[in-house]
């Protein structure tokens, strides 16, 4: 018997090294290092897929002119989010890894995108659960579809000796973390078993041209599971997230070799599966029939997409010593540089003041724009005077008090005229591009916040 080799990982980004170390030179996590079996099984040194096509491919240099460009071949997946996030559907040969919380609705949404896939070989390999259960929710979704299979397994030459009999056009892999490959004696979910599945996986992917979903698990941080390096290797991962208590989640783009990494879908999980919202705006603005105060409706833009939200801030008298700032789906820090603003540039006396925020649907928002939406709701608490409720706001707030341009400010307008607004407050320094436009909707221009104060008080 061979002497088994071992090596030590970080259980953080994948690091290699030949003893323990305390802290990891790649990613500088402290004792995140796992001693691991990395020996190979020669007996096993031949992959049963690379039989899977006829085609021999020819590996020699070649010069960049010589290379034909050409638009890349998508197949359509009849989910108009899911196609969004991709780029415009799934190309082939490309290798996808999605990760989101437990219960958040993974397999959920890919066994449903698999089962729309009519005139598509599919391939659904499952190593959590059984026949039966993968079954019962197929019936719940009830999609009737003739090219569907299943594979419960979690060995890799299995899976592939199984892909080789098929020969599918689309494999689904539920979850990279439960596979485990011949070659690495490590229990499955570890450092090196994860790196080495997903490396299969990337080579027969590109070697069949053969779209591969793998699904993944995230840590109680958030991060998905498994070495850094796994993010790497693929060509897409998207992140699914939402609150498990509402019915809405939102599968974002963290990283795509073939389209936009600003694209997000959303979806309404349902007891027929999960339905994709084509109008978001509509469901993330309340509908209420009384004036409330701090609430102001924001126009903003995720990947190529125009939302209206609504973001909601409470202002009370603090009656401990440290004022509280608490936020949801926003940025603190962002917070705090405004109600700096509005404390020097205004006199308002937000520092004995406790101040929530809320941005509306839970939805987490990173674009600037909102700035002048939530100063506005901020005013709005503070003062207890509800804004009106046919006025909207796109502009980003700067340190002295002056409201900044932001972009595409033509869609975000063409949005609040589509959904029935009155007024929409932009900055006076976006009034160039606009000047040659006409809106059905009042574009209302203000240069400096005590502008604002002054129009809406």
């Amino acid at each position: 018997m061979p002497k088994i080799k071992t090596a030590f990982f970080c259980s953080n980004c994948g690091y290699e090294s030949a003893k323990w170390i305390g802290k990891c030179p790649a990613c500088e996590k402290w004792n995140t290092f796992v001693e691991e079996p990395v020996i190979k099984d020669n007996r096993l040194s031949e992959t049963s897929w690379k039989k899977f096509s006829d085609e021999k491919k020819e590996t020699k240099i070649i010069s960049i002119n010589n290379v034909s460009s050409g638009q890349e071949k998508r197949l359509n997946t009849g989910d108009a989010e899911l196609d969004r996030v991709l780029g415009g559907g799934i190309v082939a040969g490309s290798i996808i890894l999605i990760a989101g919380e437990p219960g958040i609705g993974k397999s959920t949404l890919f066994l449903q995108t698999g089962l729309l896939l009519n005139r598509t070989v599919v391939l659904y390999v499952s190593g959590e659960e059984s026949e039966q259960q993968i079954k019962m929710r197929a019936d719940r979704l009830k999609i009737q579809t003739e090219n569907f299979y299943l594979l419960t397994e979690t060995s890799t030459q299995t899976i592939f000796q199984e892909i080789k009999k098929l020969k599918p056009q689309l494999v689904i892999i539920d979850s990279v973390q439960t596979l485990q490959s011949p070659y690495i004696e490590s229990s499955p979910g570890s450092v090196s078993q994860v790196r080495e599945c997903a490396a299969e996986f990337q080579r027969f992917a590109k070697e069949t041209n053969t779209p591969v979903f793998l699904i993944g698990h995230i840590t109680k941080d958030g991060a998905i599971a498994g070495p850094k390096i796994l993010e790497h290797m693929v060509d897409t991962v998207l992140q699914f997230e939402g609150d498990r208590h509402y019915a809405y989640r939102i599968l974002r783009t963290l990283k795509n070799r073939f389209g936009s990494t600003d694209e997000l879908g959303i979806y309404e999980m349902t007891d027929s599966g999960m339905k994709a919202i084509s109008n978001p705006s509509d469901i993330l603005i309340t509908q209420k029939e009384d004036l409330l105060s701090g609430i102001a409706i924001a126009a903003t833009i995720e990947g190529m997409r125009p939302l209206l939200i609504e973001t909601q801030a409470l202002v009370t008298q603090s009656v401990y010593g440290t004022p509280q700032r608490t936020v949801s789906g926003f940025d603190l820090r962002r917070l705090q540089l405004l109600l700096a603003v509005l404390e020097k540039r205004g006199g308002f006396h937000f520092g004995v003041k406790d101040v929530f925020l809320n941005i509306a649907g839970g939805l987490k928002v990173e674009d600037p724009s909102i700035d002048l939406a939530v100063l506005c709701a901020l005013l709005s608490s503070y003062e207890d005077v509800a804004l009106p409720h046919q006025v909207c706001f796109a502009g980003e707030v700067g340190l002295s008090g002056e409201i900044r341009a932001v972009n595409r400010i033509e869609q975000r307008i063409a949005e609040a005229e589509k959904l029935g607004f009155e007024k929409i407050l932009v900055s006076k320094y976006n009034q160039k591009g606009l000047k040659n436009q006409k809106f059905n909707i009042e574009v209302v221009s203000m240069a400096r916040v005590d502008e604002v104060y002054r129009f809406l008080f």
